[in-house]
């Protein structure tokens, strides 16, 4: 049968329709828009090595130099963090009206198409709750930027097979396919188009013409081919989707697939107990009571394929459905099956065909019954569109913070580790350490055999005296359970130089970086421990300017760099490193420390010197050794009741540190009637030190004066 005819809307409708689509979004995520960054955020809003102009030349050319090879959607970050730096507000902004313009593209298809209630579709796509996490989380504007590439080339595509073979249709298809890369090179997700675009050929014509309909299309289907297989070898190399996890065999993945196929449906039908991450199937003991889902959809295919003389909408909206969701159903690993096979951002494209059958099927059914049934299922409608929204809004609260999301997940999964461990990271880079040891046990008491977990546990009990054991224990467990682990062979290589051992230190930082040349931090640890070893400063200088170079927004490499100069007289390339660490961190007390010890070295500098100790204890209160240096920096100009209060504090601060004590009494012999504080001073000195003669005289000299 034809396909259905629907008449085009008014301007004035387009308009409301746009008003309505952008104020229900904003009414759904106003709770996530100043939410913090979220999981793996961090490294999407373009981190410090990036963010230079030559930053913009390694997304596209470096594989590796982001965490996926999406390089339109790692441009587009780029240019946002150009426009609004670090701002959460200007990203979730962006998501959220890539995600209205997307509702809006897929009302004007489906107009395009001939469906009936495409503005319906648009709006519950709009409100629905299993977009959430694709609208609320920024690192997911993958998602809502390659659907908007997405949904303009099929219209360009379906303007250029509307117009040939007049002139000028293949301006058309070049427009088509341009979009249609973009898409790719923001998420390999967009590969199924050209798949969709056959089934929407067929759903309109009834039958494929090689000539017309899939001739074209071969290169699509090439492009496609070859960016799937290309993200799949990154997942596998880069990210880390290898491995015992992933060991299944393709009668487990079919069942599998199944399965995934009917949970999506599920929760766009009833969008409840939503949750970020969800349980990990155990699917090798599943697998033969997952037949069933299994059976069960290969039976609605045969029953849609046999009605397809009477309406071919209901076998095309459950093959564009079922097609999209295709990358997602287990044929293909990917790093999130080692936690969950399933996640709302995976069904995010696939969700557009049954939001649009279901549209459609009811703008259809609502049109042939009487007048108060109709108005009866309109404010149904009505109340439908209105809860989603409302649930929406509620989950979206979800996505504010890191420690709401994954106690919330928690909640709602108690067996996921990731989120165990996921807010460990956070506790952990917020200096709550008794916290963040406690997740990270609760996440290998329910997983043992990830390596990052027994690393993470591990590199943080290192920093714990008493469980320093305990520490080694674990890291040597991630790198048994995983040989070519680099961070694990670097934390280890720290623990090993924490101890002071510092050729096995040398050794775990040298197969760090064999096994990842381009590990920045791993040669900035190497170099470290290097530095203090005999003949070693030139090695070490080379292994901190290999850091900068592979990462230049390295602050602590740049750091190191800088006191290699000192230590070889180069003061003013030492500044400069030191500057710039400065300028990555600004507030990182131990870099202003630094930086003001190598000022001192110049006498015009020292008032320079005397500024960046004072920002060094305002970053840092308890830095002593900021305290007696500044102290010793004040007393050489004289001004000695300032000097003794910072070498007071240095002395509450490091009451072990005896030279404190010389400093002290060195400034009260020059304030009049303090000789007697001074030489107690001297005497606290020289029970700690006993053979400093130069002490023992200036006390002689003071215990000799007239009283």
């Amino acid at each position: 049968m034809p396909a259905p005819s629907a008449d085009p809307a008014s301007p004035a409708l387009r308009w409301g329709l746009a008003a309505l689509v952008l104020a229900l979004t904003l009414a759904c995520y106003g709770p996530a828009l100043r939410g913090e960054l979220l999981w793996d955020d961090a490294a999407h809003v373009t981190p410090p090595e990036l963010q230079p102009g030559s930053g913009l030349r390694l997304i596209w050319a470096q594989p590796g130099a982001t965490q996926q090879y999406y390089p339109v959607l790692y441009s587009a970050f780029w240019a946002e963090h150009r426009l609004w730096g670090d701002s959460v507000l200007g990203y979730h902004l962006a998501n959220v009206a890539e995600f209205a313009a997307a509702a809006l593209l897929l009302a004007a298809l489906l107009g395009r198409l001939g469906v009936p209630g495409a503005g319906l579709a648009a709006v519950l796509f709009a409100v629905h709750p299993v977009c959430v996490e694709s609208v609320a989380w920024i690192s997911e504007q993958k998602n809502t930027l390659s659907l908007v590439f997405y949904l303009l080339a099929a219209l360009a595509y379906l303007r250029f097979d509307r117009q040939r073979p007049a002139r000028g249709a293949s301006r058309w298809y070049a427009l088509a396919a341009a979009l249609f890369v973009l898409a790719l090179l923001t998420k390999s997700v967009t590969a199924t188009l050209p798949a969709a675009l056959l089934v929407v050929f067929w759903w309109r014509r009834g039958r494929l013409s090689p000539r017309r309909d899939i001739l074209p299309l071969v290169p699509w289907f090439a492009a496609a081919a070859a960016m799937g297989l290309f993200t799949a070898w990154v997942e596998r190399t880069h990210v880390g989707a290898r491995g015992a996890a992933f060991d299944l065999g393709l009668g487990e993945r079919c069942v599998l697939a199944a399965r995934v196929v009917w949970f999506y449906l599920g929760k766009l039908c009833w969008p409840a107990h939503l949750v970020f991450i969800y349980p990990h199937w155990d699917v090798k003991a599943a697998a033969l009571g997952w037949t069933g889902y299994l059976l069960a959809a290969l039976g609605l295919t045969a029953v849609l394929w046999a009605i397809r003389g009477r309406s071919r909408g209901p076998l095309a909206a459950w093959l564009l459905f079922v097609g999209s969701l295709f990358p997602a159903l287990g044929f293909f690993d990917v790093f999130p099956f080692l936690f969950s096979y399933v996640a709302d951002h995976f069904q995010f494209l696939a969700s557009l065909a049954p939001v649009a059958a279901f549209a459609a099927g009811t703008t259809w059914l609502l049109a042939r019954v009487p007048v108060p049934a109709r108005r009866a299922g309109w404010g149904l409608v009505g109340a439908i569109v209105a809860a989603l929204a409302l649930l929406s809004r509620s989950y979206s609260r979800t996505y504010t913070d890191p420690v709401t999301l994954y106690t919330m997940t928690i909640a709602r999964n108690p067996g996921c580790w990731m989120a165990h461990n996921n807010l460990g990271l956070w506790y952990e880079d917020h200096g709550d350490t008794d916290r963040a040891i406690g997740e990270y046990d609760e996440a290998i008491r329910r997983e043992t055999a990830f390596p990052p977990l027994q690393n993470n546990l591990g590199g943080i009990l290192r920093r714990v005296p008493a469980r320093r054991q305990e520490a080694f224990a674990h890291l040597s467990e991630a790198i048994r359970l995983q040989p070519n682990y680099p961070e694990a062979h670097t934390n280890l290589g720290v623990w090993y130089e924490d101890g002071n051992d510092l050729a096995d230190a040398v050794a775990e930082f040298e197969e760090a970086v064999r096994e990842r040349p381009g590990y920045a931090e791993a040669h900035e640890d190497l170099g470290s421990a290097l530095a203090p070893m005999p003949g070693r400063l030139d090695d070490a200088v080379a292994q901190f300017q290999a850091a900068v170079r592979l990462q230049p927004g390295l602050a602590e490499a740049h750091n190191n760099l800088g006191s290699a100069w000192v230590n070889e007289g180069r003061l003013d390339d030492a500044l400069a490193e030191y500057r710039e660490a400065i300028r990555l961190k600004p507030d990182l007390a131990i870099l202003h420390y630094n930086l003001a010890n190598a000022l001192q070295r110049k006498p015009e500098d020292a008032l320079q010197a005397a500024g960046e100790f004072e920002t060094a204890i305002r970053l840092r209160p308890d830095y002593g050794e900021a305290h007696a240096s500044l102290g010793l920096l004040l007393a050489a100009r004289g001004r000695f009741p300032d000097a003794l209060a910072h070498d007071r504090e240095a002395l509450r601060l490091l009451p072990g540190f005896a030279g404190i004590h010389y400093n002290i009494a060195m400034v009260l012999i020059r304030i009049p009637g303090r000789e007697e504080e001074a030489a107690t001073e001297l005497e606290a000195f020289l029970r700690a030190v006993p053979g400093n003669e130069s002490a023992r005289r200036v006390l002689e000299a003071i215990r000799s004066r007239p009283r």
